[in-house]
Formats: C-alpha cells, structure tokens, sequence
C-alpha cells in the first residue's frame, strides 16, 4: 500500500458513496489500513486506535476492496472524511497547487454558461463542486461607478481549510477580485474543530457595497449582512415572481435586503410591504427603495412576521400576493417537525390573507426540510386553511448553485408560486 490511511468501509455502506454522496460518517467505517510510524508494517485496527490524524489525505475502500474515492480524514467531526476526489491520493498530493488551480477554475469556467464576468454570482458550492466545504460569491460592485470584483469566501470543513493556500492563490489567479473578505463564522466550523473567523484577506475594501440584479440596485453589507451578505440563489425566482406583481399589493415577508420586494415594485406592483424582524435590515431595506427610487410604491416596516400576519388576519387585510422567503426552520433532522408547525402556520396564514385567486410565493431553503416534506406542509396548510391551491411552478435555486446527484443537501432551496382559490 502506499503511505496514505486506508480506511476501509462497512459492508454495503459504499452504496451511496457509489451513487454521488461525497461524505463518509464514522459510523460507516470498518477499519484503517496504515503503515505503523516506528517500521513494524502494515496495520489493520478500529479507526479509534488508528494513528491517523485530522486533516490528513486518506483512502476509502469498500469492505470487498474497491478503491472508491480519496479524502480528508477528521476525527473531530462525525463526518469522517470528505471526499475530495477520484484519485489516488498520491496523485492528488503530488501538486496540490495545480490540482486546485483546475477545480476553481472548472467552478468559474461552468457559472460562464449562464452568467458573465460582470453579473453577481455563486462561483463555487461546495460538494457540489467538488470542493468540499468551501463557498464563493462573486459580488461586482458598481457603487464608485467602475466595475469591481469583491469574493466573498467560506471555509466551513477542514478539508478546505487544510488546502486554503492553494485555493485562495487559485482564486486569486482565476478571478482578479479587487477585495476578498471571509466569512467563515459559522458555527459549523466549530464541528469540524475550526475556530471561526472573518475579515479581508488581502488588502481592507469597502465592506457596503452597491451590486445589480435583474436591474435592481442593491446595497449589500459582506462583514455584517446574514452568511455571505446577500442571497444570490433565489435571483430568477424574484424576477419570475415580479410576473405576477404588476398592478398588485404584494406582501413581502422576511425580506432581508427587499430583494423580492424590489424586484415587484420596479415590476409595476401598486404597493409592497416588505418586513423584516431586524431593524438592521429594515433600515438597509429602506436605503435599498432610495437607491432605487420605489419609495412612492413601497416601505419597509419591522416586525415579527408571524405576529403581523396573525394581526393583518384579524384586520381583515388583504394582499393579490404574499411572499414567505424565511431563514431556515431547522439545520437538524431533529427538528424537523418544528420546523413542519413553523412552515404550516406562515403558509396557513398567508392563504387567508390572498385575495382570491391570489398568488403565493412561498420558499423553504433548510436542507433537511426535503422537497416530499415541503409539498406535504402546503398541502395540509391548504387543508386547515379551507384553501384550493393550484401549484403554478416549482422551481429552485439558480443554475450558479448545480445539483450534484447522490447528494440531496445540494438541492436545499425549494420555492413554489402558488394560486390560492
């Protein structure tokens, strides 16, 4: 064997492995393979008494001996290993630079199908890329009116982290970014025994910076703003769902920036009511309608969205179309049915709220709250809510965020348009 770990699988536990799953959990792992440090040759021990430390490239095998993939080890986490590729893991580790200079540069070169180098966009997602943890956004600023690169970067697993040189260099080399922050203080990272972390790499930039989406412009925050400062995932669902706002009074809830907001009032929508629970996000939401001259057709107002759709229900309010776009319910499969009851009771309340023959926009972007469980939740929300519901679309995030099959995390953000009879 060569000198890397070989960490050999339970039986039939390669299954999904072989279908796209790119993770092995220390549960699924039979024993490691590993030549002994003081010369005594190969051993073969439970992964407990294996001398392999986090952070090092191993090898994965299933119980019959198939080579399936090579990968970061971290006993820290209950995730094992993460792959990071195909090959040998000597292949792989015989230049790191090279290796990472193509995987960055495949991620950019595919985003090039859709969008071009001056549009905002999600450049690399992770496993979906087949760069394990790691997040990019390319934002274009346009605030001093010259077009500026700004790359927002997350290093959530430590099989990134480990290889954060090279990646950034290739980042670097491929993109020309004017300034590049991290955002890599999620408390995922302390799962995976990082400590979390943010601030420029490089020299220090604008931290508020001005970006344009389907013609809206928008202040975004890339050191404060939730996660990476902006979401950039649901930019075709906030133009699609504009289609249905000319002449109405929409409803936007949740709304962070007031992207979907702003995107039904530069549509033609007679009046948009976009809310937010931070008064952080309501004031950046405020400057976002000045920016862009909507103040006539909308305002932003602070409050809890479910007190005020429980209080617009008892008012007597009524909207032609109410968009629910709220941070995810649930980051376990543990909560799963609170965050069933919490998607319930928004979307029962919001058909009660549409006119009929309103139209409901209404998203879940928690990876655990599954397409089937989604679709269940409105189902039930229509049934309590003595509604008729016709499902007009159903869509997803943008094509800067690819499915990567085997691994139904990728496919995290569902949003369906809904008519509400």
């Amino acid at each position: 064997m060569n000198n890397f770990p070989h960490i050999i699988l339970k039986s039939k536990e390669e299954q999904e492995i072989s279908q796209g799953f790119p993770w092995v959990f220390d549960n699924e792992i039979h024993s490691v393979k590993w030549n002994a440090k003081d010369g005594s040759g190969v051993k073969n021990t439970p992964l407990a008494e294996a001398q392999v430390q986090s952070g090092s490239p191993v090898e994965v095998y299933s119980n019959k001996g198939a080579f399936l993939g090579s990968g970061i080890f971290n006993k820290t986490s209950k995730i094992s290993i993460r792959f990071i590729g195909s090959d040998h893991a000597d292949q792989i580790m015989e230049d790191t630079a090279s290796y990472w200079a193509k995987k960055v540069r495949d991620a950019v070169n595919i985003r090039g199908l859709n969008f071009t180098a001056s549009q905002s966009c999600r450049l690399i997602f992770g496993e979906a890329d087949f760069i394990p943890g790691l997040i990019v956004e390319r934002y274009i600023d346009i605030s001093e009116g010259k077009e500026k690169v700004y790359l927002v970067v997350q290093f959530l697993a430590l099989a990134c982290e480990v290889f954060r040189k090279e990646i950034l260099e290739a980042l670097k080399e491929t993109c020309k970014p004017w300034g590049m922050y991290e955002r890599s203080d999620a408390a995922v990272r302390e799962k995976e025994g990082l400590e979390q972390k943010s601030g420029w790499i490089g020299s220090p930039r604008n931290e508020s910076i001005l970006i344009e989406e389907n013609g809206i412009k928008l202040n975004v925050d890339i050191a404060h703003g939730q996660k990476t400062g902006y979401f950039l995932d649901q930019k075709f669902n906030r133009q699609r769902a504009a289609s249905y706002c000319h002449g109405k009074r929409v409803l936007d809830t949740f709304t962070h920036t007031g992207a979907f907001g702003l995107n039904a009032a530069k549509a033609g929508a007679k009046e948009v009511i976009s809310v937010d629970i931070s008064p952080e996000a309501v004031e950046l939401v405020k400057k976002n309608i000045e920016a862009n001259g909507l103040s006539s057709q909308m305002k932003a107002l602070c409050s809890d969205v479910f007190d005020l759709l429980k209080d617009y229900e008892a008012q007597g309010e009524k909207f032609d179309v109410i968009i629910l776009d709220p941070p995810a319910f649930t980051k376990s499969a543990k909560q799963i049915q609170k965050a069933y009851s919490g998607y319930k009771e928004i979307n029962l309340r919001a058909m009660r709220l549409l006119k009929e023959g309103g139209i409901l926009v209404t998203c879940s972007c928690s990876a655990y709250f599954d397409e089937p469980t989604f679709y269940s939740m409105l189902t039930h929300a229509a049934k309590d809510s003595h509604k008729k519901v016709q499902v007009l679309e159903k869509r997803g995030a943008g094509p800067d965020h690819p499915l990567l099959l085997g691994y139904p995390r990728s496919e995290y953000l569902k949003c369906a348009i809904c008519r509400v009879l």
